[in-house]
């Protein structure tokens, strides 16, 4: 995300960060981006070159894909404060070359122990959502830093201290601003610049950053560097998390700026009670294929498999251009039905992950999808307990909003070890609070939860609830082949991850897509909606027209998601893949490159 011109003069703001257009002493420009590399020891791909180049350091250092990973998602929380960081969550994918076993890290932020139903309700009416946004009462406990940890301690080969090195040193010397950060920064000013820690780094001297400048933040460094001594237990036990609980309880806002940033509910007992979960990921076999994802509290798993099942009888290689973006649409439809009404937390309800992910369920629901005609939304849900032949159950369950923001990075060793990860603040920007003095913004995650039910006498698994995971679209995915690693796959952007996801992952397995072109390639998301979105590339496409001709209905949108993904090649080589326009162009990298 990093841009080389420099522009604008000299301006020093308060210690908690300088801005300048000088590069700091010490600190080198940020690497070209390319969207493929190819080569041996390794790959590194991430939205932003700062970060993959962590990544590559560390494995060039003998790090392995969970060290370097750990350095590239530390690293995007200097760089990409407005979507990753230690102030939130994600989902790590880890395949093991030696075991060829699949392991997950559940590191998805959870509502205080004192949440319940009424969470977002005021006189018994849900909050306005812009609201609910900016304000303590968003704020989850964050799972990050504990999935970072417990990442490396399991198996990496380096220190949590080591890891975080490389973004140290970057906040630290500082890194340039482009026009995508410059960007994100103008939809976020209304909101950061009544937080005045939020403004001192992001707004300085009140106006947006110019591109081309530096930025550095020597209050992240020192939190780094107080994670790297300490360890987490500085966050969910120490002094790191007391400011975290004050800034929750007491939003540190401008009294003059007239905004009601409503106190949160997380305190000090909450930040000692969190515990990553770890989990079997969810398996299904599609085609010559194995391929492993993220199980609930996120939905990413459970959705992509399904339409993955939906889609194995089609032979999507042999159809039309048409006929394949319609079974794609159709099947994404389905799945969302299904997800809206029966995926959430599942210590709070009975998932049926299992069922969903069945061959009997994916053949059950694949009968609806007819060659002629497009299904209609909003379809109602099947039920996976007790599949029969294109039946339904109940009324149709409305899609949630979910905040957009949201990073992907997917790495792989010298050993074949491979890791997709997914890490988020929610929307782009968090909460819009800042921790004083800290360096990083809050989550705003727990708004993924629905304020109320969303559709009237018919259960809801995503209310909120005392120490519950609201659900999350995040797909982090890995697939295997003859159970070697083929490639990691994921992507950010709320809901249109799942999509986005399963596109890419369509592209690369069954439309012939080298696996670049699968991420670049046009793109449309439908989630049981009555419109479908779709980008103005897809919009352009010939057979726009004959999907309206079976019934589709398209809306436009400027992007949808900005994935990122690796791949093995049969010579042992890697592939590294990201987006070549989307959120400004992603950086792919590997140790060696090839001749």
């Amino acid at each position: 995300m990093r841009a080389l011109a420099r522009i604008a003069p000299p301006l020093l703001l308060a210690t908690a960060l300088v801005w300048s257009t000088v590069g700091p002493a010490g600190a080198a420009a940020p690497p070209p981006k390319v969207p493929e590399a190819v080569g041996w020891g390794g790959a590194v791909a991430s939205v932003d070159a700062d970060a993959t180049a962590a990544g590559i350091e560390v494995l060039r250092k003998g790090g392995n894909a969970v060290d370097a990973a750990v350095a590239v998602a530390a690293a995007l929380g200097v760089t990409e404060p407005y979507s990753a960081g230690i102030g939130g969550g994600g989902y790590f994918v880890y395949y093991d070359h030696d075991s060829g076993r699949v392991s997950t890290i559940d590191g998805r932020e959870v509502a205080s122990r004192t949440a319940d139903e009424s969470l977002f309700l005021e006189d018994g009416r849900p909050l306005a959502f812009a609201d609910a946004v900016t304000s303590g009462l968003s704020v989850g406990v964050p799972g990050t830093p504990a999935t970072w940890e417990t990442a490396v301690r399991e198996w990496g080969r380096h220190s949590l201290g080591d890891a975080l090195a490389p973004a140290r040193r970057i906040a630290e010397q500082g890194f340039t601003v482009d026009q995508t950060f410059q960007d994100q920064t103008a939809l976020n000013q209304d909101r950061f610049k009544d937080f005045p820690a939020t403004a001192e780094l992001f707004l300085p001297g009140g106006r947006l950053p110019a591109v081309g400048s530096t930025l550095r933040n020597p209050d992240l460094a020192a939190t780094y560097g107080q994670l790297a001594k300490e360890g987490t237990k500085a966050l969910y036990q120490g002094d790191l998390g007391a400011d975290i609980v004050r800034a929750v309880q007491h939003p540190p806002v401008d009294p003059a700026s007239g905004r009601n940033a409503r106190p949160g509910r997380v305190d000090a007992t909450d930040l000692a009670d969190y515990q990553v979960r770890r989990q079997q990921p969810t398996h299904v076999a599609y085609r010559d294929y194995d391929v492993y994802s993220i199980a609930p509290s996120s939905s990413g798993g459970t959705t992509v498999g399904e339409a993955l099942g939906i889609l194995e009888d089609g032979e999507l290689s042999r159809l039309s251009a048409t006929q394949y973006y319609h079974h794609f649409l159709d099947a994404s439809r389905i799945a969302f039905a299904d997800r809206n009404r029966w995926v959430g937390d599942p210590r709070f309800s009975s998932v049926p992950t299992r069922e969903l992910l069945s061959e009997r369920y994916a053949a059950s629901r694949a009968c609806l999808i007819s060659p002629d005609r497009a299904l209609t939304s909003p379809l109602a849900p099947g039920d996976p307990r007790h599949p029969a032949d294109c039946a339904s159950y109940g009324p149709a369950v409305a899609e949630p909003y979910e905040g957009l923001s949201t990073t992907h990075l997917s790495v792989a060793d010298r050993w074949g070890n491979v890791v997709s990860y997914t890490l988020t603040l929610e929307q782009t920007g968090g909460s819009g609070i800042t921790v004083p003095g800290r360096g990083f913004l809050l989550n705003n995650e727990l708004t993924d939860f629905d304020f109320t039910p969303l559709t009237p006498g018919v259960p809801d698994p995503n209310l909120p609830g005392p120490g519950k995971r609201p659900r999350s679209s995040i797909s982090p995915t890995i697939v295997l082949r003859d159970g070697e690693p083929l490639l990691a796959a994921g992507s950010p952007g709320g809901a249109t991850i799942v999509t986005t996801t399963l596109q890419v992952l369509l592209g690369r397995l069954d439309r012939g897509l080298s696996l670049e072109q699968a991420i670049a390639a046009p793109r449309a998301s439908q989630r049981n909606t009555a419109a479908t979105q779709a980008e103005p590339a897809f919009l352009a496409l010939p057979e726009r027209a004959r999907l309206e001709a079976l019934g589709h209905v398209f809306s436009g949108t400027p992007e949808i998601g900005a994935a990122t993904g690796v791949e093995r090649l049969p010579d042992g080589r890697w592939v590294a893949a990201v987006e070549p326009v989307r959120r400004g162009g992603g950086a792919a990298a590997v140790v060696r490159p090839a001749p």
